[in-house]
């Protein structure tokens, strides 16, 4: 790189410490007219070694290479990347090496110096500009400490493999005792009634059993009497009907508006009356709402399908691409505990996430479990106009099952080769199971004017572009940070509207008028009092937090777009949670113990996942080499990392998460819809 010639002197001299041991650093200094290599074999009783570089110092920028026993070896900084696995590294380095990858059991461990730092983070080399280079003549060398330590043996993958499984089937086992509890004490309710003299004389002793049964839920395939308004009497063959025998008619499952002929005339007056209860809210047959909450089941799964299936192609593709080319620069895994398996480099990434799975699993179970006690209480009563407790509809909560299912399906995928082309895969489902939530939340008192399934997952399309555009363009492009943060205010004050106003705002091009006229008249005209007060204040409260999310995004721009959008959409989910149970509280309703057991290990569990969260072991938002400078050794049975962690305890804070949603209502199941309020 120098600009004229060089006088040197050529200095040949045997060396002494060639080969390295097992568990012993060894110190040396590299440079870029310098490369080390030195030669590694196998004990007799090591399948898998680590390889662990450390510096003190981040530059200059250096390779470490992993090459079988072959003349040449290729130890030069135009030709290390030809044979072998290799790395780029400022102040960390590590390789995992299995014996099976070297027929001679030995192998060679290559140091090279670059003479640029551009691959590892540092400025742009002066060449690309076009200007002489000034970095031949710089003092570019690095002290380097190699130690080589045996890796973990396949009797601690099969005890990882147990403790992931055992976890969460220790979950089957305490939701089949409580279901056996359940059962226990709902037999003997029912032998009470039978000896009791006054049983079978009222509305309340006949709904006692649909009510110990069927806690808040919904009957996703089944007939369901108590969404029906109170007095509207099915008649005796609908009740009949199977559930399979409800096709899906294209006119019933699709419609967004009331199909009662009195209804078209009164809702309006309904809907905008000071005091709101359920039964003003839950006037719809329930049939048709029951198809319209189903379309949210069938619809997230033929999303999952053609999501899932180029993911896993792709993230195939990459693997094989790093297991070909030996570049471990692809992917962005904690290489201090990234055990291979196979052809997957980290497989403890991968088995983490069984957590989601198994869990989604087990809800579904339980949601099936209430959907066929439900059915069958209803089969069994002679009451046709039972008008207790919240209507049940269980489509959104299967979609909320199988959304869990398809994220650690999906953050599997993205951990195969976690990069920054496919981070999207890791955070797309997290966002549709905040969403599910909330809109679950808000079905369970508005069941008649909640969001259909095609506007829902049109909404999260349309967030799930935002955050690719932002990952794209979100780090230094100030024009996108002003657009979204105006996206970002514009939705929350419309989304604001249509919550106030039951759904009776317009949403056209005139609602920039209409919204001026009423601010103009209720507001400076005449300052009244706002007609519903709890309302305007969550949605106050909730759009200070919106705005301050656009502020903050439009100041400090963070580098983590899509985290940002997914801190915005758990803040939402956790102000309407806290607001519908102080509401809750405040109207003198019970929590009971199963409910008020969940929000407490919720919060408890959702802490600690937190907390693991926070703990950065890779980042693919800087060159691989910085990124290694995060990587951390393994915390739990010498198998787990701290983001495996997370894995776990996340899992288990969403399903404790649904569960609140699930039985939050519970206590409601004895009182009549027009005694519960609307909020």
């Amino acid at each position: 790189m120098a600009p004229f010639n060089i006088a040197y002197e050529l200095l040949v001299t045997r060396l002494e410490n060639f080969q390295l041991e097992t568990n012993k650093p060894f110190n040396f200094t590299a440079s870029p007219s310098q490369p080390q290599y030195f030669l590694y074999k196998f004990p007799e009783d090591v399948d898998s070694v680590i390889i662990k570089v450390v510096s003190d110092t981040v530059y200059p920028c250096s390779v470490v290479s992993v090459q079988d026993i072959v003349c040449p070896v290729y130890d030069l900084d135009h030709n290390v990347e030809f044979n072998g696995v290799y790395q780029s590294m400022t102040k960390k380095a590590a390789i995992t090496v299995q014996r099976k990858d070297f027929p001679g059991e030995q192998f060679f461990v290559v140091f090279v110096i670059k003479p640029e730092d551009y691959a590892c983070g540092g400025s742009v080399p002066s060449s690309i500009h076009g200007n002489v280079n000034r970095t031949w003549n710089l003092q570019r060398t690095k002290n380097l400490q190699v130690t080589i330590v045996p890796s973990i043996k396949k009797s601690v993958y099969i005890q990882a493999m147990f403790f992931s499984f055992l976890s969460f089937l220790s979950f089957y086992l305490g939701s089949l005792v409580v279901a056996f509890v359940h059962y226990i004490r709902v037999r003997k309710k029912a032998s009470a009634e039978r000896l009791s003299p006054e049983n079978g004389s009222g509305i309340m002793t006949s709904s006692h059993p649909i009510a110990a049964s069927t806690p808040e839920g919904s009957s996703y395939g089944a007939i369901d009497e108590s969404s029906s308004s109170g007095g509207r009497q099915l008649s005796s063959p609908e009740h009949g009907l199977p559930a399979g025998s409800d096709t899906d008619s294209s006119v019933e499952e699709e419609s967004d508006f009331d199909t009662m002929p009195e209804i078209e005339s009164d809702k309006n007056v309904i809907r905008t009356k000071v005091f709101l209860y359920l039964s003003d809210l839950s006037r719809k047959d329930r049939r048709i709402v029951s198809k319209k909450y189903k379309i949210y089941f069938w619809n997230i799964i033929t999303i999952a399908v053609f999501y899932a299936l180029p993911v896993i192609q792709l993230v195939i593709t990459y693997q094989t691409v790093v297991n070909v080319t030996g570049n471990q620069d692809i992917c962005y895994y904690n290489f201090l505990c990234a055990h291979p398996l196979g052809v997957l480099s980290a497989f403890n990434n991968i088995l983490s996430n069984v957590g989601h799975m198994l869990l989604g699993l087990l809800f579904l179970l339980i949601v099936l479990r209430r959907n066929i006690l439900h059915r069958r209480a209803m089969e069994m009563k002679d009451v046709y106009t039972l008008d207790y407790g919240i209507p049940k509809h269980f489509g959104l909560f299967y979609a909320m099952g199988i959304a869990l299912i398809m994220e650690g399906v999906l953050s599997a995928c993205y951990h195969v080769c976690p990069n920054y082309s496919n981070f999207q895969f890791d955070t797309s489902f997290m966002y549709m199971i905040a969403g599910l939530c909330m809109l679950k939340l808000y079905q369970t008192r508005h069941p008649d004017i909640n969001a259909s399934a095609y506007s829902a997952y049109a909404s999260f399309a349309v967030v799930i572009c935002l955050a690719v555009l932002g990952v794209v363009f979100g780090k230094n492009d100030l024009w996108f940070w002003v657009i979204f943060s105006l996206i970002h205010v514009l939705a929350s004050l419309a989304l604001s509207t249509q919550i106030y106003y039951m759904g009776r705002f317009k949403m056209d091009l005139g609602i920039f008028r209409r919204a001026a006229m009423v601010l103009y008249t209720d507001c400076i005209q005449q300052c009244s009092r706002p007609m519903y007060m709890d309302r305007m204040v969550l949605l106050i409260v909730g759009n200070l937090v919106n705005w301050s999310f656009a502020i903050f995004g439009l100041v400090y721009r963070p580098r983590d777009f899509a985290s940002y959008i997914l801190g915005i959409f758990i803040c939402n989910l956790l102000l309407y949670l806290a607001f519908y149970i102080i509401m809750k509280i405040r109207s003198s309703e019970k929590l009971l113990p199963i409910p008020l057991f969940c929000i407490v290990a919720t919060a408890v569990v959702w802490a600690a996942a937190l907390y693991f969260f926070f703990q950065t072991l890779s980042s693919w938002e800087e060159t691989p080499a910085e990124s290694r400078e995060k990587n951390r050794s393994c915390i739990l049975l010498g198998f787990f990392d701290d983001h495996d962690v997370w894995h776990f305890l996340s899992a288990a804070a969403l399903f404790f998460s649904f569960l609140v949603l699930l039985t939050l209502d519970d206590d409601l199941d004895t009182v009549r819809r027009d005694k519960i309020p609307v909020f």
